[in-house]
């Protein structure tokens, strides 16, 4: 739920982009301009499904079959990795959405992570390649912080919520000025620098 103090271009922003009432949403963030699927992680040449084909948009609800507060079900086509350091944090991937993760704990999908290797893109039309230019056109008001690896012009941009209320967005601007990893999720593990810490 969206706190009413937001600007109104961010509300209607962030509507845009819920393609529905937001979700629970976690954080965690892998620290790689082109996000690789933990080795951890079930790994496939499987070709993508249709319906991951169709489900190239990130919303603050998830991403396809992912719902942020949801466990992931036993048939779907994400898989756990198995060697986490942590066992109550676990990264999940799928041969169908190359260059995606997933943080997930006991109470469901927390965050998801997108980056430069990935076609993913929010239904603005923001994704990893976009300009901040383009990000801070579409999301104003996001609030801007130093990278934690990357020099100026790197940043983070964050939702003033922060994922504290509810799934919300941070990208990560490289040394290029562009967007090297987009994540959605929840408080704490949206703010997450490197996978499940």
């Amino acid at each position: 739920m969206l706190k009413p103090a937001l600007p109104a271009s961010l509300v209607l922003a962030l509507a845009a982009c819920s393609g529905g009432a937001p979700a629970p949403e976690a954080s965690g963030s892998v620290a790689a301009a082109d996000v690789a699927e933990p080795t951890a992680a079930a790994t496939s040449t499987a070709t993508p499904s249709a319906s991951a084909q169709v489900a190239q948009v990130l919303t603050l609800d998830g991403l396809g079959e992912l719902r942020f507060g949801k466990p992931i079900a036993a048939d779907s086509h994400w898989k756990l990795g198995t060697d986490e350091a942590s066992p109550s944090c676990r990264i999940a991937t799928s041969p169908d959405y190359p260059g995606v993760y997933a943080i997930v704990n006991k109470d469901g999908v927390r965050r998801i992570t997108v980056g430069a290797r990935s076609t993913v893109k929010l239904v603005e039309g923001v994704g990893p390649g976009s300009s901040e230019t383009e990000v801070t056109a579409k999301f104003p008001g996001f609030r801007e912080s130093p990278h934690k690896y990357v020099a100026a012009p790197g940043k983070y941009l964050t939702a003033p919520g922060e994922g504290k209320t509810g799934p919300d967005l941070r990208f990560e601007i490289g040394a290029d000025g562009k967007v090297s990893l987009m994540h959605v999720g929840i408080a704490p593990e949206l703010q997450y620098v490197e996978g499940c810490s």
